[in-house]
């Protein structure tokens, strides 16, 4: 294994633990299944989803 393939792998993962990938997941999803529709702006994803967030709680430290 390179030394690419290490850092590849360990951006990848950190994105996805931090949530850095899920607008990207997005974009895809809605290209995919709902190509005729508008794709929010990342700006309006990350408010959408951090509205989400407030309006659902979930057991946390804080």
């Amino acid at each position: 294994m390179t030394v690419r393939e290490v850092f590849t792998g360990v951006r990848w993962y950190l994105r996805e633990v931090s949530g850095e990938s899920a607008y990207d997941h997005y974009v895809e999803h809605r290209r995919r299944e709902h190509p005729d529709e508008p794709v929010m702006t990342r700006r309006a994803f990350e408010r959408w989803r951090q509205d989400e967030r407030e309006a659902r709680p979930q057991a946390r430290c804080c």
